[in-house]
């Protein structure tokens, strides 16, 4: 490709922080810039950021980028981020209060009283979700009763990413990704839920207005075009969450493969052409017209990862890796698999999405164990979760034929041949974080270049490392899983309120 070939911009307003990418018609991701920020947790279940530092994370990065390509032309910026995580603003989209994040549980007896009050079947019928604390609808209504006058402070509430287009365009605007995460979004009429919002007395002026994730929304304007005269006027994509993005770059396009956006959480998402009855299997708009896509979701998987690296004592994620290597070596020898290395539940965020009392804990710990075979405990654990979260798509009969890995906990080799071990099937780790790259070919299509994006989709798809199920480790990985499942459904993981 051309160095005077045009490039792709995302931004993504993440999780523990903000990064610019720039993205050339191969699909190859060329520079990156990083801003990070903190996450508060004041109260346990709790979980805030200042979404001030959204947005200018987000131009500073994007700053750097500009300076880091030079001269080249950017022919499109995408966007893309964390959802749900939800920030009240006032008129002038100046936050009045910290940001909820998606992990934040403090709304668990709103979520509950939204699913008595409209019924679970036709919330889940009109809206592809059952509410829980994650959502941003029970978030909301917690405000409204916790902290009124903030509530009355409040003009709007926007996602990160709506913070960051409003900061590059001055335009107030969501996509339907980030609608859906309300469920207060009609999923099949792709309208607000007007009956959803009088029947819990919310103005739907309360969000921003939605348009599909491929709208070009305005351009690249005020602080950023005066910082980088290099951006000035390049149109704006509006893009969609992250685990939507990463489905899309890591070239998804039909039911069978799913996609798992493996960060500091992990999202999984597979592609259906009609809403799944199935009450625990949540939906979104997809990247394209009239499909739909599915998602479930572990909270804590690279988070987990990252504990283990910091409270074990290992450098990095590669140390972590090697010895759960040797871990998992040990185990898949021969004897007791039960008694060779302790089972771990990952569950560090003071409960899950779909269940806010469950905790994470070493099981079956002894004096035999040491360091490489917790490392081995913990990635399994990462790898149990994803597996058992998957179980619900074969239970309702959706096909589960290839796990497409993108994001940080790809580099970690073991987790992957876990995961082959435990689903039955390939696991492709993608070469290239395919959140950002699904971001910025989604802004390429939508500004003229279609074909040359879906090309660069199938090349970092060509380009993935696969990991394959092994009969020598398979045996002992499920009797373990088998474990895993009964610890998991027990009351002893469990703090009850």
């Amino acid at each position: 490709m051309s160095s005077e070939s045009p490039l792709f911009v995302a931004v993504d307003v993440g999780t523990t922080g903000a990064r610019a990418s720039a993205v050339d018609l191969s699909g190859r991701l060329l520079v990156e810039s990083r801003r990070p920020y903190p996450t508060d947790t004041p109260r346990p279940g709790w979980a805030e950021q200042d979404p001030n530092l959204w947005r200018s994370c987000s131009l500073d990065a994007l700053d750097e980028l500009a300076g880091a390509i030079g001269g080249r032309t950017v022919a499109a910026l995408g966007l893309t981020g964390q959802c749900p995580t939800i920030a009240p603003v006032d008129k002038r989209r100046e936050p009045v209060g910290p940001g909820l994040l998606y992990r934040d549980n403090r709304a668990g007896a709103q979520a509950e009283q939204m699913r008595q009050r409209i019924g679970e079947e036709r919330m889940h019928r009109l809206t592809g979700h059952l509410a829980e604390a994650f959502h941003v609808g029970p978030k909301v209504l917690w405000m409204r009763e916790h902290e009124p006058a903030r509530f009355a402070a409040a003009d709007c509430f926007m996602q990160p990413r709506d913070i960051a287009l409003h900061a590059l365009t001055s335009v107030s605007a969501t996509d339907e990704t980030h609608a859906n995460s309300t469920v207060l979004f009609d999923l099949v009429a792709r309208a607000w839920a007007e009956d959803l919002l009088a029947e819990f007395s919310l103005d739907e002026a309360l969000f921003p207005p939605v348009h599909p994730s491929w709208a070009q929304v305005g351009e690249v304007g005020g602080e950023l075009a005066r910082r980088a005269p290099a951006l000035r006027g390049c149109p704006v994509v509006l893009g969609a969450a992250d685990s939507q993005c990463a489905q899309y770059g890591s070239a998804v396009e039909g039911p069978g493969p799913i996609s798992e956006m493996a960060g500091a959480s992990s999202c999984l998402n597979a592609i259906v052409t009609a809403p799944v009855a199935d009450p625990r299997i949540t939906h979104y708009s997809y990247l394209e017209p009239d499909v739909y896509s599915t998602e479930l979701g572990v909270n804590t998987t690279g988070a987990a990862l990252r504990w283990a690296v910091t409270q074990l004592g290992f450098a990095d994620f590669e140390q972590l890796d090697g010895a759960a290597a040797r871990g998992r070596a040990r185990v898949a020898g021969g004897g007791d698999p039960r008694q060779l290395a302790p089972l771990f539940l990952p569950y560090l965020g003071d409960g899950e999405r779909d269940d806010t009392e469950l905790r994470a804990a070493f099981v079956g710990l002894s004096d035999r164990h040491g360091r490489d075979e917790l490392a081995y405990a913990v990635l399994e654990g990462v790898a149990f979760a994803v597996a058992e979260t998957l179980d619900i798509l074969a239970e309702a009969r959706l096909p589960v034929n290839e796990l497409r890995v993108a994001g940080g906990l790809t580099r970690v080799q073991t987790l992957g041949a876990i995961k082959a071990d435990t689903l039955g099937v390939a696991v492709r780790h993608m070469a290239q974080d395919s959140a950002p790259i699904g971001a910025a070919l989604l802004a390429a299509a939508t500004v003229g270049f279609a074909e040359a994006s879906a090309a660069a989709l199938a090349a970092n798809l060509a380009a993935a490392a696969t990991f394959e199920p092994q009969d020598a480790s398979r045996e002992a990985t499920r009797a373990r899983y088998a474990w895993f499942l009964d610890v998991r459904r027990s009351n002893a993981v469990r703090v009850r309120s």
